[in-house]
C-alpha cells in the first residue's frame, strides 16, 4: 500500500508537469497557422493608407501591393503570371495580404494571379504585371563616331520577337545595326547622319528616352580648340599638354598626361605630366580675360537652376592598353580665386583637407586600367565632391562659391597601386544636369 500511495502521489505531479508543459506550449496564441479552405481576393490595392481606396488592375515589377479578400492566410504559394512571390507571413492576415511583384519578367503572360493552397488547389484572379519601358541611363561613348560601336546601358531593353527592339538617335535616326542586346546593355553601329540630342529606345512595352544626350554640346568648359564654344587652353602655373594625335583624338585636340608614376601612396608629384590648371585670377603678360567658370551664362543658370548637387562633372578619356593606369586618382578639383592663393604663389591648396573634390581612381579594384584602345565617357557626380586628397571625407562641401576655377591633377587619392607609365587623354570637360 505504501509503494502505491507514493506511486500515485509521483502519477499525479507527473501529470501536473505534463499539463504545464502543454500550458507553456500554447504561448503563442498569434502564432501564424495556415488555414484551410480556399482564399478569396475581393479586390487589389496600393499599401499606402493615401491612396488605399485606389483600387489597382495592373503594378509594375518590384512594387507592393495589398490583397483584400477573405481566408487569406489558407495561401501557401502565391504566381504572378509563372514567378513565384515570396510570403512574408508577418504581413498576411485572414483579410489582407502585403506583397511584392516578383522583379523578374514573366516567360508566359496570362495576367493572372495564381494562389495556390496547402491541399494544391488553385485560384486565379486577373492582375496585370506591368514591364517598365527602356530605361537608358549612359553610353559608353557619348562622343562615338558613325560607324563605331558603342553601347548603351539600362534596363529593360527587350527584343520581342514579334516587336523587335528599335534604338532612334537623335534627328530620327533609325539605327539598322545592332550587334548585341541583353536585358541591361544594347550595343550598336552608330548610323550616319545622327545629330546631337536624346536617343530613344522602344520596346514591346513603351518608349523610353535617354538621361544623357549623344554629342553633348551643353555647358563645354574645355574642349582644347574652341570647337564647341569650349577654351582652348587653361591658366595658371600648367597649362596641361594639347595633342591633336597619337592617339586620335575623339573630338579635335585633347588634353594629354602621361609619364612614370609610382606606387606608393602620394610618391608621384608630377605636375608638368599630369595636371591642368584653369584659374581665372592667374596674371599674365600682357594680361588676359579669363572668365570665372561660374559666370559663364550657360554655367550660371545651371548652378541656378539645379544647385551644385544636381550637376555632374563629364569628359571622354582614352588610356592605351600600351599605357596602364595603375596607380594615383584623377583629382578634380573646382575652386574659387581666394582658394588658389595664386598671388602668394602658394598650391598648397592641392593638399589642404578643408579643399572639397572628386576622385576617379578606376583601376582601383583591378588594380589596372585602360580603355581598351576606345575613347569612353566618364561621369562624376558634383554631389560625390566631397573627398580630401587622400580620399577622406572632407569636411566643406562643394558650392557654388568654389566654381570659379578648375584643376585636374593625378596624385594620391589614399590607394596604394603600381610603379607605371600612363598615358591619359580627356576631352570635352563639360557640366550638365543629372536626369
Amino acid at each position: 500500500m505504501k509503494n502505491n500511495k507514493y506511486m500515485n502521489w509521483f502519477s499525479m505531479v507527473a501529470i501536473l508537469v505534463l499539463a504545464l508543459s502543454v500550458t507553456a506550449c500554447d504561448d503563442e496564441p498569434d502564432k501564424y497557422e495556415i488555414a484551410g479552405g480556399l482564399p478569396t481576393v475581393k479586390y487589389v490595392r496600393s499599401p499606402l493608407p493615401e491612396v488605399a481606396d485606389s483600387l489597382l488592375t495592373g503594378a509594375y515589377m518590384a512594387n507592393t501591393v495589398c490583397l483584400v479578400g477573405e481566408n487569406l492566410r489558407s495561401i501557401y504559394e502565391l504566381y504572378f503570371n509563372d514567378q513565384k512571390a515570396i510570403l512574408n507571413t508577418s504581413y498576411i492576415t485572414e483579410h489582407t495580404l502585403l506583397i511584392d511583384v516578383p522583379k523578374t519578367i514573366p516567360s508566359k503572360v496570362t495576367d493572372k494571379i495564381y494562389m495556390i493552397t496547402r491541399s494544391n488547389d488553385t485560384i486565379a484572379y486577373d492582375f496585370k504585371v506591368l514591364v517598365p519601358t527602356p530605361a537608358v541611363n549612359s553610353m559608353s561613348c557619348e562622343y562615338a563616331k558613325s560607324g563605331s560601336e558603342v553601347t548603351i546601358y539600362g534596363d529593360y531593353f527587350l527584343d520581342d520577337p514579334n516587336v523587335p527592339l528599335k534604338i532612334t538617335m537623335p534627328g530620327n535616326i533609325e539605327v539598322t545595326e545592332i550587334t548585341n542586346i541583353t536585358k541591361t546593355a544594347v550595343s550598336f553601329i552608330v548610323p550616319n547622319n545622327s545629330l546631337d540630342g536624346y536617343i530613344n529606345v522602344k520596346s514591346i512595352y513603351g518608349t523610353g528616352r535617354s538621361k544623357f544626350q549623344y554629342m553633348d554640346k551643353r555647358n563645354i568648359l574645355f574642349d582644347w580648340d574652341g570647337s564647341h564654344g569650349g577654351i582652348a587652353l587653361a591658366n595658371g602655373w600648367r597649362k596641361g599638354v594639347v595633342r591633336n594625335s597619337d592617339p586620335e583624338g575623339i573630338d579635335g585636340s585633347y588634353l594629354y598626361f602621361a609619364g612614370a608614376m609610382k606606387g606608393d601612396v602620394g610618391a608621384t608629384w608630377a605636375e608638368d605630366q599630369f595636371s591642368f590648371n584653369y584659374w581665372p585670377g592667374f596674371v599674365e603678360e600682357p594680361p588676359m580675360n579669363y572668365p570665372d567658370l561660374s559666370s559663364l551664362p550657360e554655367f550660371a543658370e545651371m548652378i541656378d537652376k539645379y544647385g551644385v548637387n544636381h550637376l555632374q562633372l563629364k569628359f571622354e578619356v582614352y588610356v592605351p592598353t600600351s599605357n596602364p593606369w595603375m596607380s594615383s586618382a584623377l583629382q578634380a578639383i573646382f575652386s574659387s580665386n581666394e582658394e588658389v592663393t595664386i598671388n602668394t604663389g602658394n598650391n598648397s591648396y592641392f593638399s589642404n583637407t578643408a579643399t572639397p573634390r572628386g576622385l576617379w581612381i578606376p583601376w582601383k579594384d583591378s588594380g589596372s586600367y585602360d580603355t581598351g584602345n576606345k575613347w569612353l565617357t566618364v561621369s562624376m557626380k558634383l554631389s560625390e565632391f566631397n573627398k580630401t586628397h587622400d580620399g577622406n571625407k572632407c569636411d566643406n562641401a562643394l558650392d557654388k562659391n568654389r566654381m570659379t576655377g578648375l584643376t585636374f591633377f593625378v596624385w594620391n587619392g589614399g590607394v596604394a597601386g603600381t610603379d607605371c607609365n600612363p598615358v591619359i587623354c580627356i576631352d570635352n570637360i563639360r557640366v550638365v544636369p543629372v536626369e
